[in-house]
């Protein structure tokens, strides 16, 4: 067994490095949350010993303790307990769920799009034999809630506006952006770990292997950073519009198959830093 306490680092395989790496944000998040290191551990050690139950098992073998005790170095003392520990599943409340649904919906079907595939204003309130309307689409979703509340809360976090001739309008780009905090932690979740599962599959050799790729550059001005940022926007966006409506025609043409029970995440993201102390920052 490697004894990784007195390695230094020069010795260490790339992946501690990497693993350190990536953790960095992670941890920033912990400790603004209050998270402690000791809960950070309890975490860590409940997820080794789900992974190594459930992804490592033998074939045509019942995965024991003694089995998940050597693989995740964990006592079986403990094995035991975190194997029937009961872990609370971050989901998306029904109001979230039915908001995303929706806003999937309006910018995507095809009845919802005018010629340039964008989202079409729609008329508040629904009227008899005047087609679309934002009250229609709501009710079309869900009868438990109002239309009203939904547009209240939309309003107030600037997803829709509503015009002089009543109608809502959806905001450039804002079905793609979650809103409340309950939706960005559910997100977080989902996507980072998307993110690492895509890598981690083609880091094994995976095939045929995720897409998985970045555009790095270093040595810019903070100008030059910005404006990339901005440029990233404007491009990741028309990725995603044209992804989104691609996948809801997907969506419904595979209504009823009895093989659609596959999901899939795509993500564009953007981050830049400063790597040193700019030379207008330093005292001369």
């Amino acid at each position: 067994m490697n004894d990784h306490k007195n390695s230094t680092p020069e010795s260490q395989p790339p992946v501690i490095a990497a693993i350190r790496y990536l953790l960095r944000p992670l941890i920033r998040l912990l400790l603004s949350h209050g998270i402690s290191f000791q809960v950070f551990c309890e975490l860590a050690k409940s997820v080794y010993v789900k992974v190594a139950e459930e992804e490592f098992r033998l074939a045509s073998k019942p995965q024991t303790d003694s089995r998940i005790s050597l693989l995740t170095g964990i006592h079986r003392r403990e094995i035991n307990r975190l194997r029937n520990e009961l872990v609370t599943e971050i989901n998306l409340s029904q109001h979230a769920s039915m908001s995303a649904l929706l806003l999937t919906i309006w910018s995507g079907h095809p009845d919802y799009l005018d010629d340039q595939a964008s989202p079409v204003p729609l008329p508040r309130l629904a009227k008899k034999g005047e087609g679309l309307s934002f009250e229609s689409l709501v009710q079309s979703v869900s009868k438990d809630f109002r239309a009203r509340v939904v547009l209240d809360e939309w309003l107030r976090q600037g997803v829709v506006t509503l015009d002089e001739d009543d109608r809502v309008n959806l905001v450039a780009d804002a079905f793609l952006q979650p809103q409340g905090i309950e939706e960005k932690i559910y997100y977080f979740g989902q996507n980072i770990h998307d993110h690492m599962a895509a890598t981690v599959h083609n880091l094994a050799g995976g095939a045929p292997p995720f897409l998985e790729r970045c555009v790095f550059y270093d040595k810019l001005s903070a100008d030059s950073a910005k404006e990339l940022a901005d440029y990233s926007r404007v491009v990741g966006m028309r990725a995603l519009h044209s992804v989104n409506k691609r996948a809801a025609d997907l969506q419904q043409r595979d209504q009823g198959r009895k093989d659609a029970i596959y999901r899939t995440n795509f993500g564009v993201y953007n981050f830049n830093e400063a790597t040193e102390v700019s030379d207008e920052n330093t005292e001369k």
